[in-house]
């Protein structure tokens, strides 16, 4: 099985891009202040995934699951940090898909550790 089979890591590849079409209304001073930043964190969401799923032991693959929670609690932050900028005018969607993501990772966590 790949981490393209992972429901958490598709549905974290349409938060990268749902990131990148909101930051892209972003005021053009702040492309490398919070826009960059905010994308760097959705990023790195499927990217530790992937990292993680591709090591040799499920133990690895746990820290690397927790590496891309600690990004997504940073990314929620900035994006509350840009709402109350006004850079977002409504970020509901965006946290309806930082908490579906959290709920999913956490869920793949703890099937993980039961696994080891």
């Amino acid at each position: 099985m790949s981490h393209k089979d992972l429901d958490v890591w598709q549905k974290s590849i349409e938060l990268v891009t749902v990131i990148y079409d909101v930051t892209k209304l972003f005021p053009k001073e702040e492309l490398y202040g919070i826009t960059n930043q905010i994308r760097r964190c959705a990023v790195s969401i499927p990217s530790n995934i992937a990292e993680g799923a591709a090591r040799n032991s499920n133990k690895e693959f746990i820290q690397y699951l927790y590496i891309s929670l600690g990004s997504l609690s940073e990314l929620e932050t900035q994006i509350i940090i840009s709402h109350n900028l006004r850079y977002i005018d409504d970020k509901s969607e965006l946290i309806n898909y930082i908490v579906k993501i959290k709920q999913m990772l956490l869920g793949l966590i703890k099937y993980r550790k039961r696994k080891s």
